[in-house]
């Protein structure tokens, strides 16, 4: 049974691809000897494409709010090599490597297979913010002025 998926990243310059790893993914790597670094991944999708062209893969990490992330990424050295893109798929850039090629990072707007980390707390806090402000409503502004508006025959069919 597959458990998850490694990806590889071929580099000219393995040390400085490593650093921006570590401080892309603010993670902790896992020297598997003789410094050979792994760092772990968030969670993943994968999906197929069709092409014209060779066939290939890419790597992109995804965001919540691609133009945070980047003024994020840029404060502590990282640079990109392309502007922000728009796709009917998702916002797009790409992290220059060191010793070459890039890494994608989008911010997704297409329906995720994955769940994103949080998403249930940030519902539950929406709900719980629309229940607080319910509560503030001045008297006479509830659900019962609602109720009874909506009980009204619009003009139109009248």
């Amino acid at each position: 049974m597959i458990f998850g998926a490694h990806a590889i990243i071929f580099s000219k310059a393995p040390g400085e691809a490593r650093q921006l790893l570590k401080t892309v993914l603010k993670a902790t790597a896992v020297d598997a000897g003789g410094g050979w670094l792994i760092f772990p991944l968030p969670p993943a999708e994968i999906a197929v494409h069709p092409t014209d062209g060779t066939p290939s893969q890419q790597v992109y990490l995804m965001c919540e709010d691609i133009e945070a992330t980047i003024d994020e990424l840029r404060s502590k050295g990282i640079t990109f090599t392309q502007a922000v893109r728009e796709a009917s798929w998702g916002r797009i850039t790409a992290i220059a490597l060191p010793g070459g090629g890039e890494l994608g990072l989008y911010q997704p707007r297409h329906p995720m297979a994955l769940k994103r980390p949080g998403a249930a707390s940030r519902a539950a806090s929406r709900q719980t913010g629309k229940k607080a402000a319910r509560a503030r409503r001045p008297a006479g502004n509830g659900t019962a002025g609602k109720k009874a508006a909506k009980k009204k025959t619009p003009a139109h069919r009248a």
